[in-house]
C-alpha cells in the first residue's frame, strides 16, 4: 500500500517555479508586485486537478 502521490506537478514545485519568474521579473524592473503575482499564479496551477485526475483519499 503506497499512499505517496506519483504526480510530480504538486502545489510547491509550481509555487517554486512562479516565485522565481516573479523574482526575476522584479529584478528587471524593481516593482514587487510581481513576486506577488508569481506566487498566485503557481498556487492556481498547483492546485488544478489534471484532465483524468481522481481525487485522492
Amino acid at each position: 500500500m503506497n499512499n505517496k502521490s506519483t504526480n510530480s506537478n504538486n502545489v510547491g514545485n509550481w509555487i517554486g517555479v512562479c516565485t522565481a519568474t516573479g523574482a526575476t521579473l522584479f529584478a528587471a524592473t524593481n516593482e514587487p508586485t510581481w513576486i506577488a503575482v508569481g506566487v498566485a499564479i503557481g498556487a492556481a496551477l498547483g492546485t488544478q486537478k489534471l484532465k483524468g485526475q481522481k481525487d485522492s483519499e
